[in-house]
């Protein structure tokens, strides 16, 4: 767990955060079941669940919540939306992230 200066840290209750500013840029059909997001004011991103305000807040940088819609956006978690054949568990996913993980972090010599 990291505390920051201002007391701001990982799994911190979101209640503490505010209440306002919060975001729903998934909302959909869910039943009221959402991420919500909010941008700090050191630019860091607390998510929480919709349904669990007061609830856990974690806390991620740009940079984090970017590789993470980059990732969702180039199918690299549909398998978790996929129902599991029953006794297979594939680390293919797991294997595709860190080459993209493992790619970004190489130095360009273009």
């Amino acid at each position: 767990m990291t505390i920051t200066d201002g007391g701001i840290y990982n799994g911190m209750p979101a209640s503490e955060l505010g209440e306002m500013g919060w975001e729903r840029p998934w909302s959909g059909t869910s039943g009221g079941q959402c991420v919500e997001m909010k941008r700090l004011t050191d630019g860091r991103v607390a998510v929480r669940q919709s349904t669990d305000p007061a609830g856990p807040a974690l806390i991620y940088t740009p940079e984090e919540i970017g590789a993470f819609v980059t990732g969702v956006k180039n199918g690299l978690a549909d398998h978790m939306t996929a129902p599991e054949p029953s006794g297979s568990r594939t680390a293919t996913p797991r294997a595709q992230l860190q080459a993209a993980q493992a790619a970004r972090a190489a130095p360009s010599f273009t």
